[in-house]
């Protein structure tokens, strides 16, 4: 049995080069947010479940997906986290990252979430706790990727 004192942490740093094979389904999500700036999802052909991000199969019953769906632009700040670690191609630190169930999907995507004041942290965590509503805002020039898009909260009328 280990103790604290046998525990270690072993310092590293990854930087690679890669290509991703996107395959059918992954290429038309990212087309339409890149082409139609739409957020696309699939729906399950067993239980009617609409996946965001888009899958060629469900990931709860496996079952194939059939129908395209249109999701959001709005939907529901479901889990977040403040993130102070710079990343590349992220907003700089302080920023919040979280999973928004888009209206018309039963699943969740992960991207970055703006209009929030990050000043004071506990008061930015307290409305964040809300579940409040956002809307996807999409980048002018976009190339096919989960970043030519994110989530911006969505003002109290």
């Amino acid at each position: 049995m280990s103790t604290d004192q046998d525990l270690i942490t072993i310092p590293a740093k990854w930087d690679f080069d890669y290509r991703y094979f996107a395959g059918k389904t992954a290429s038309r999500f990212f087309a339409e947010i890149r082409d139609n700036r739409r957020i696309m999802g699939t729906r399950s052909a067993k239980s009617g479940r609409v996946l965001v991000p888009a899958r060629s199969f469900s990931d709860a019953d496996y079952a194939p997906t059939t129908d395209w769906v249109e999701t959001g632009p709005g939907g529901v700040l479901e889990v977040f986290t403040i993130i102070g670690t710079k990343f590349p191609g992220l907003p700089d630190p302080p920023f919040v990252l979280g999973y928004v169930t888009l209206d018309g999907a039963d699943t969740a995507i992960l991207n970055y979430v703006s209009g929030i004041d990050l000043s004071d942290l506990n008061t930015a965590a307290h409305t964040l706790m809300k579940q409040p509503r956002v809307t996807a805002v999409f980048k002018e020039a976009r190339e096919g990727r989960i970043t030519d898009f994110h989530f911006e909260l969505e003002q109290p009328r």
